[in-house]
C-alpha cells in the first residue's frame, strides 16, 4: 500500500473513534502543534489527537505543558526544549525522526516559533528532508489583530521591542511611517515606556492594547499613547500592542 510519505506502512490511520476522516500521521514527522494562549477549551480537536498519537512532545515548559496534557487526560512523555537546550537536543530529536518517530513541538501557549523556541529545529528538518506539518490553532498575534478594528489586510509583526533606547525609539517610528498595522509584544514593566515614547512621536494616533486574550481578565483597549497611559495605571499579563498604520 502506498501511503502519503511514499512509504509502505510509515503512515497510520486514526484510531477508529476519530471523525477526522482523512488525516494521517506519518512516522517521520515534526508536526508543530499550536496550543491554547489562556483558555484550555482552544485545543483543536486535531492537536488533542496528534499529541496523542506521537513518540514524545518538545515542549518548553513541561509543568506548563502537563497542565494542558491532564486537562484532556492525554498520557504522553514530555521533553524540555527551550532557547537554553534546543541546541544540545536538537542532534537527538533529528536521529528520532529519522528513525521514524513522531514528535509534536509545542509552546507554553500559542503557535510555536512565534517569539518561542523551534526555529532552528524546523530548518534542520528542512535541510533534512524530514517533513515539518503544521496544526494550526490559537495565535495571540492574529487574535488580537481580528478584534482591534485595525487594518488586518496588510500588518507587520516585530515580536518584542529592541531594550536599548535609541533601537527602542528607531522601531516605534518606523512602525508609525507603516501604511499598514503593526504588532508587538510588550512586557508589563515597559508598556508606560513605550505608550510614552509613542506619545512623543505621535500624540494622535490610534493604538490598541490586547491583555490577557481568552482569559479571564482579558482587555481590549483603543486610544491614543496617553490615553492609554491615564487607563493602565498598572498592568499585568501578557500584553499585544497594536499600531494603526499612516493614514
Amino acid at each position: 500500500m502506498a501511503w502519503p510519505s511514499g512509504k509502505a506502512g510509515a503512515c497510520k490511520a486514526p484510531s477508529p473513534s476519530s471523525n477526522l476522516g482523512a488525516t494521517f500521521f506519518c512516522m517521520g514527522n515534526l508536526f508543530v502543534v499550536a496550543t491554547p494562549i489562556g483558555n484550555l477549551g482552544d485545543l483543536s480537536r486535531r492537536a488533542e489527537e496528534v499529541l496523542r498519537s506521537v513518540s514524545y512532545i518538545l515542549c518548553e515548559d513541561t509543568r506548563q505543558s502537563r497542565k494542558l496534557l491532564n486537562a484532556y487526560a492525554i498520557e504522553n512523555k514530555l521533553v524540555s526544549f527551550h532557547l537554553f537546550s534546543e541546541k544540545k537536543k536538537e542532534d537527538g530529536v533529528i536521529a528520532d525522526l529519522l528513525g521514524d518517530q513522531e514528535v509534536a513541538l509545542i509552546s507554553d501557549s500559542g503557535t510555536p516559533l512565534i517569539c518561542d523556541p523551534g526555529q532552528r529545529l524546523v530548518e534542520r528538518c528542512l535541510r533534512e528532508k524530514i517533513s515539518v506539518v503544521s496544526v494550526p490553532g490559537p495565535c495571540a498575534v492574529i487574535a488580537a489583530l481580528s478584534i482591534s478594528g485595525f487594518e488586518a489586510s496588510r500588518f507587520q509583526f516585530l515580536g518584542f521591542l529592541p531594550k536599548r533606547p535609541g533601537r527602542h525609539k528607531k522601531a516605534l517610528q518606523e512602525c508609525l511611517d507603516y501604511e499598514g498595522t503593526s504588532i508587538c509584544y510588550e512586557a508589563p514593566p515597559r508598556l508606560s515606556k513605550t505608550l510614552q515614547v509613542l506619545a512623543s512621536l505621535d500624540p494622535h494616533r490610534e493604538l490598541c492594547v490586547a491583555r490577557e486574550l481568552t482569559k479571564r481578565y482579558e482587555e481590549v483597549v483603543r486610544g491614543t499613547a496617553q490615553e492609554l497611559l491615564t487607563h493602565f495605571k498598572t498592568v499585568k499579563g501578557e500584553i499585544v500592542l497594536l499600531i494603526q498604520g499612516e493614514q
